[in-house]
């Protein structure tokens, strides 16, 4: 199969603000860097060829030696393979990186999840094994979902004030999946998808891999600008919006009940199919948000509601849904097919059996990622006072500020450090965000304490900055 090539246009949106500090090196080695985190990033696929030298100098508006001196840079440490007469082709190394100076231990803030709450899931998987006899006499394919799932989520949420029943449900393989069906259903390549600024990566990704368009909406200080919303949405006519009202990532923010009712009444208005996500919404530390947002809509089949247990229980699980009109879950049942037959029954049942537990569980991890939190602020406030954490009161990360654009630049110093972090730009669209970072407060402290160590490192590597003098005589 032949080899995909890049967009000239495209790769340069993507590589953002790429050259971010005259400090950071060479301009081939801040370009070079940028390549690679495209790559680790998986938003340059492996084997995609890229443009050419020459192209790429020009859109860049750079030398076309420096572009060369990136490749060759590249193709040394493994990311690029070339072929005499051909385009190089992204790779990955067939062995990790060395790392320098005394190859210090990976840390990665790359994922906002908490480990599991072990008891329960074991105890969970115990009871689902017991539970799975009746279907092992079936073939084993629920494309909707096993009813006890089913049930369990139409139950939570009524709880929460959306009248539900189990037809209104069809189970998936995580929120990602969930995402990606809804796209498959609801757009063509070229369609465009109304998103927040910032918002989920991974959103991005398979808004980008259904061949749609991304148009983005910018969140202000403290939450979202509903005429800004309202104005998109009439103007641009998005076949899809895709929205994160509870416990938002990155920011933390949850939309007030005011703002729901308004967004509501926005969605009615303009006829405007919406996903909203919910994949954090138990994440939260002062107050339970709001009723859901599909509660405020007239227009039942214009909502689509995505949830998941990889926040509240387990990533491990790979359970998410989709809880929608009944109409609604039919058309997307009709291409199902086509991409999966289903989510495994052993899962389904266990999941259903910790939804049982959710008041017994979910309490301890809200204050398990709220000591994290507040010890994450408090090293940024003693290391890196110039960051300035968003006021966010929810979800599983920070959403930083930095003192100048230097994201890209932060993040590329820190990979060398041996730490994972994606740049602000992988949150927005056409790389703009370049003055954030995401930083999850779900690993454990020492972890956090660690990766802030880190942080600090690659900070003063890219601006200059001089490092503490420990040794300084105190009288």
């Amino acid at each position: 199969m032949a080899a995909r090539s890049l967009d000239v246009d495209l790769l340069a949106r993507e590589l953002g603000n790429w050259r971010t500090s005259s400090l950071t090196g060479p301009a081939y080695l801040g370009l070079a860097d940028a390549i690679r985190l495209l790559i680790v990033d998986g938003r340059l696929p492996v084997g995609a060829r890229l443009p050419s030298e020459r192209a790429l100098a020009d859109a860049l508006r750079v030398s076309r030696t420096t572009v060369t001196a990136a490749f060759t840079q590249l193709r040394d440490d493994g990311y690029l393979n070339a072929r005499r007469g051909a385009r190089s082709t992204a790779a990955l190394p067939v062995r990790p990186e060395i790392v320098t100076e005394a190859s210090p231990p990976s840390v990665s803030l790359a994922a906002a999840a908490l480990s599991a709450p072990s008891s329960a899931v074991l105890e969970a998987f115990a009871e689902a094994a017991h539970d799975i006899t009746p279907y092992l006499h079936e073939p084993g394919h629920e494309l909707m979902g096993v009813c006890a799932l089913r049930t369990a989520i139409a139950e939570r949420y009524c709880a929460r004030g959306l009248p539900t029943d189990p037809s209104d449900i069809m189970v998936t393989s995580g929120a990602q999946h969930a995402i990606g069906l809804i796209l498959a259903t609801y757009t063509q390549p070229g369609d465009r998808v109304l998103v927040e600024q910032p918002t989920y990566h991974g959103a991005l990704s398979a808004i980008s891999t259904a061949g749609a368009r991304a148009v983005p909406v910018a969140l202000a200080d403290d939450g979202w600008e509903l005429d800004a919303v309202h104005a998109a949405v009439r103007q641009l006519a998005p076949s899809l919006a895709y929205l994160i009202p509870d416990c938002h990532n990155p920011t933390g923010f949850t939309m007030p009940a005011a703002d729901r009712k308004r967004l509501g009444q926005i969605i009615s208005d303009t006829r405007t199919r919406t996903v909203v996500d919910e994949s954090i919404a138990d994440m939260w530390f002062d107050e339970a948000p709001p009723e859901p947002l599909a509660a405020n809509v007239g227009r039942h089949d214009l909502v689509l509601t995505v949830g998941s247990m990889s926040k509240s229980f387990w990533g491990g699980l790979r359970v998410g849904w989709i809880r929608a009109d009944r109409s609604t879950l039919a058309t997307v049942a009709a291409i199902r097919p086509a991409l999966d037959l289903g989510t495994p029954i052993l899962e389904q049942l266990t999941a259903a059996r910790l939804l049982t537990q959710y008041t017994d569980v979910l309490p301890e991890r809200r204050q398990l990622i709220r000591a994290r939190r507040e010890f994450l602020v408090s090293l940024l406030a003693r290391e890196l006072p110039e960051w300035q954490p968003g006021p966010g009161r929810g979800g599983m990360s920070l959403w930083v500020k930095l003192p100048a654009p230097m994201s890209t630049a932060l993040s590329a110093a820190a990979s060398r450090l041996g730490l994972d972090i994606p740049a602000g730009p992988r949150f927005g669209v056409d790389g703009t965000l370049e003055r954030f970072i995401r930083l999850p407060y779900a690993l454990p402290e020492p972890q956090l304490e660690e990766a802030v160590a880190l942080l600090v490192r690659a900070w003063r590597s890219i601006t200059g900055a001089p490092a503490p003098d420990t040794h300084a005589v105190v009288v």
